[in-house]
């Protein structure tokens, strides 16, 4: 530690080593004394160096060893020698164990406070290494789950139920109590959720355990307690944030709240049904701090990007987005009533539930129990003087004529089916009992999207796919074949030991023609099918997940994933 406590000015350092000038220098103290930030921050704020440069000099200079988080194979028991709270407050992880000391990652090693504060509380000699702090803030949230902390107040509810007798009462009394058992498992079960990413919460009491699971990227997560009997109070608490009746348990019951977690606005919908041991209870998890996602960011590659703006900006017609629940298709329409969201505009939405809120925009949510459906509210917005209308799904005969016929006569529609891909789509128009030549008047173009897991960049590996993978590619996409970068999952602490970490949109337009449109006309489905696949620039969803894949962005198991749900049958190769 001894060179460490030196002190150094790393203005100077950057200075004699060229890295910045006397008036760049001068001007980041300037700033500095107007923000208290760290030098070294502001530097890489204004540019004047990068992150990486400066990290070299430090780690010279100081002469210790600059640690890539990313990279690090962590020894998670070690970890939790060093709270969580003693971890963020010094910004700083327990890396080694090196018998004499403790190897410690730290963002700011000049911190002479944090080092011996360190040293204090670990009861060893400590010896730093230098690590950027965005990755260690990242590292931090996945290394310190929640999992132990949830057990324990999982415990503690379930000894304070064992006292005395439960008291839904008394419960609904202690609404407000902070420190009760059950607000605190509650609220380490939001958090240690929105540090992992998770789109939805299960809770599922079991005959002898309660089950607490998380969707992560698609895929759920368990943790098990023994602690089966804590399942009504949570429930209960939970119907009490979201405003349900409290006494009744035969009957499902939807609701939704709002809560602030670890800095971020979470707009939680919660479902609740009778089930053999209790209540099930799911709660979607929607974080509106940054608002619906923009066109920019659902993730479509730029050509096709560029022919969906095309095709939003249209003065009418139908515009279908299609996927089963769970493909991204409410964050797809989202961003394109971002875009097209103006003062010159009237938008009306018709949603089951309305997920984001949007300004200038009036959304509806449909009620079925007063007979609020999206038929009667889309008969009604069409009597408001819309410009563009959200259909949240199209359900049933009824709906579709009503979006199809507005769609005639100079509204532009938005809205979603459930069917597997865009060339099947149209056709379920039909199939529902809309006249062919309202859908062949009306419809303008189908999007198709599926979400595939994002291969973790901590830990993939090389692939080289076997004779019979490689054939199927090869009548996919000819001889490009040949020039794929395949990896696949390995798994690491990064991403939970998955191999995967994030999602990423796939997507496939059809924009109908003169043919499709005749095709559609007749009903004759074998036609629309064939014409449909040698339509120029179509491409169907196999190839784009595949196109993924060959970048190594995804791999070929979640390619087979994608191919699987579109068609069982097989029939997804004949793309010819």
């Amino acid at each position: 530690m001894a060179i460490v406590k030196q002190k150094i000015k790393i203005g100077d350092l950057l200075i004699n080593n060229n890295v910045i000038s006397a008036e760049q220098l001068q001007s980041a103290i300037d700033r500095q004394k107007q923000t208290g930030q760290r030098l070294g921050q502001i530097l890489v704020e204004l540019g004047f160096v990068q992150e990486e440069q400066l990290l070299s000099y430090l780690s010279q200079q100081l002469q210790i060893p600059f640690v890539d988080l990313r990279r690090y194979n962590f020894d998670v028991s070690l970890i939790h020698r060093l709270r969580e709270s003693y971890a963020r407050r010094y910004r700083a992880i327990l890396l080694a164990d090196q018998g004499a000391q403790l190897l410690v990652g730290m963002a700011d090693p000049m911190d002479i406070f944090a080092s011996d504060e360190l040293e204090r509380i670990l009861g060893q000699p400590i010896q730093p290494a230098l690590v950027k702090e965005s990755e260690l803030l990242g590292t931090l949230d996945l290394v310190y789950r929640r999992t132990e902390e949830i057990a324990s107040f999982a415990e503690e509810l379930d000894e304070e139920l064992t006292e005395g007798q439960f008291d839904l009462e008394a419960l609904s009394l202690d609404a407000d109590d902070s420190d009760a058992p059950v607000v605190k498992l509650l609220q380490s079960i939001f958090e240690d959720a929105v540090q992992v990413r998770a789109s939805d919460i299960h809770i599922e009491p079991d005959e002898n355990v309660l089950r607490i699971r998380q969707r992560v990227d698609g895929v759920l997560q368990e943790q098990v307690m023994k602690e089966r009997r804590i399942a009504p109070a949570l429930v209960l608490r939970l119907k009490l944030l979201s405003g349900l009746d409290i006494s009744e348990k035969r009957l499902p019951q939807d609701g939704r709240f709002s809560l602030r977690v670890k800095g971020r606005n979470i707009d939680v919908r919660l479902s609740t049904m009778p089930i053999e041991n209790g209540e099930s209870v799911v709660m979607r998890l929607l974080d509106q701090t940054d608002g619906a996602t923009d066109l920019d960011q659902v993730g479509m590659p730029e050509k096709m990007l560029k022919q969906f703006r095309k095709l939003i900006h249209m003065p009418h017609g139908l515009i279908l987005v299609t996927g089963p629940t769970g493909s991204g298709k409410t964050t797809t329409l989202y961003g394109a009533l971002q875009e097209l969201n103006e003062v010159g505009k009237k938008i009306i939405t018709v949603e089951d539930p309305v997920e984001y809120r949007l300004h200038r925009v009036n959304q509806v949510q449909i009620n079925p129990k007063i007979e609020l459906t999206f038929a009667r509210v889309l008969r009604s917005a069409l009597r408001q003087d819309p410009d563009i209308l959200l259909v949240g799904e199209i359900r049933d005969q009824e709906t579709a004529e009503i979006a199809l016929r507005a769609a005639m006569t100079g509204h532009l529609v938005l809205s979603t089916l459930h069917t597997n891909d865009a060339v099947s789509s149209a056709m379920r128009l039909v199939d529902m009992g809309a006249e062919g030549f309202l859908a062949a008047t009306a419809l303008r173009a189908v999007v198709a999207q599926r979400l595939v897991r994002r291969l973790c960049d901590n830990c993939f590996e090389d692939h080289s796919p076997d004779t019979k993978d490689l054939a199927w590619i090869k009548g996919l996409i000819g001889e490009k074949a040949d020039n794929m970068n395949l990896k696949k999952a390995a798994g690491c602490h990064r991403c939970n030991n998955s191999g995967y970490r994030g999602r990423i949109g796939v997507f496939e337009i059809l924009v109908l023609n003169e043919l499709l449109a005749d095709a559609l006309r007749r009903s004759d489905s074998a036609d629309f099918v064939r014409i449909a696949k040698k339509t120029p620039g179509y491409q169907p969803l196999v190839v784009s997940a595949l196109e993924y894949a060959a970048q190594g962005v995804t791999s070929l198991d979640e390619v087979w994933r994608v191919a699987e749900q579109i068609d069982e049958s097989g029939d997804f190769m004949d793309v010819a």
